[in-house]
């Protein structure tokens, strides 16, 4: 019988995501709901599934692990691809890759995010929560900002980055945006003022992040961008934690010179005795950007089509075709 492995099932919602029955039927389907440790404990327990089913970049699938999984025969990925994984590799082996496309009804559901980070940070929300639950009321909470008025700074104005800056509209906040390619045209298209990344990062009262990770991109937030941010100014980043360099972030709001409202992290899931847990300064989410209902009900039902298509002979949603000529 095919064995199937689900990766990656934080959140153990895999399973009431969809309907499995009809892949159980004609599979043995294994779901792993803890992080693999690295790459050789990815492999050894990988081994003999002839079918990975992954979620975004949560396990990195480089060439040399895929070269350690003898029975692999289909790749599934969520998303339209997957920057860890090694395409190439994969058609070499003529492991057949699927992936899934929409956005689950929801593509804004990160920048929502992003602007429950800013409301959380701004009114320190998380730290009012824990004083109530532990019996106090306003005893030794910060002072929260209002919003209106102040300057947000959009690094990255597409999709998301867009929906982030009419939800700061909504607030009354002025918008500025930077990216290296921005145009005066694209960022008035959206009420925002081009402005450069200096300028961003001086001047605004919060900046939110909306790039993906590249080449380009890793470590663009340094410790001289953070340093030019005003005293108590909030940076939000939902997108890919290795674009700010971490050093430098936890510098910033070790000496309280930033509030730091993050979903995301160099590694994930986050270390438990990570320093970033220690922090002060802070808002800290687990990754929940994209993990709406609306995402798993495709993520998973389109990766159960595309195991079940795999195993009756016909693959779908194939993106190396040339893994047949291989």
């Amino acid at each position: 019988m095919t064995k199937v492995a689900v990766l990656d099932d934080w959140q153990g919602i895999a399973k009431s995501s969809t309907d499995w029955s009809a892949l159980f039927a004609v599979a043995e389907v294994v779901f792993f709901e803890q992080a693999f440790r690295d790459e050789n404990d990815a492999a050894e327990k990988l081994a003999d599934f002839d079918v990975v089913l992954s979620m975004r970049e949560r396990t990195a699938l480089p060439g040399s692990l895929i070269d350690r999984l003898p029975k692999l025969c289909l790749l599934g990925i969520t998303g339209s691809s997957n920057a860890t994984l090694d395409l190439a590799a994969c058609t070499a082996k003529k492991i057949i890759v699927c992936n899934t496309i929409g956005h689950g009804g929801t593509e804004a559901a990160t920048a929502e995010l992003a602007l429950g980070l800013l409301l959380a940070a701004a009114r320190a929300i998380p730290a009012a929560d824990a004083n109530m639950r532990a019996g106090y009321f306003q005893e030794d909470l910060p002072i929260g900002i209002s919003l209106a008025g102040k300057t947000m700074g959009i690094v990255g104005l597409g999709r998301l980055g867009s929906h982030m800056a009419r939800y700061c509209q909504a607030l009354n906040m002025k918008v500025v945006a930077w990216s290296e390619n921005l145009t005066t045209e694209k960022a008035e298209a959206v009420g925002t003022t081009l402005v450069t990344k200096d300028e961003l990062f001086s001047n605004a009262d919060a900046v939110s992040i909306h790039l993906v990770l590249s080449p380009r991109t890793r470590g663009l937030i340094d410790a001289s961008a953070l340093g030019q941010m005003k005293q108590g100014a909030i940076l939000i980043n939902t997108s890919r934690g290795p674009i700010v360099n971490e050093a430098a972030l936890l510098e910033a709001v070790e000496s309280r010179q930033i509030i730091a409202a993050l979903d995301v992290y160099d590694r994930e899931p986050l270390p438990s005795d990570h320093p970033l847990r220690r922090a002060s300064h802070t808002v800290l989410t687990p990754h929940l950007g994209y993990g709406v209902q609306e995402t798993w009900r495709e993520f998973y039902g389109q990766s159960v089509e595309n195991a079940l298509a795999f195993i009756n002979g016909h693959p779908v949603r194939v993106i190396n075709p040339e893994a047949f000529r291989a």
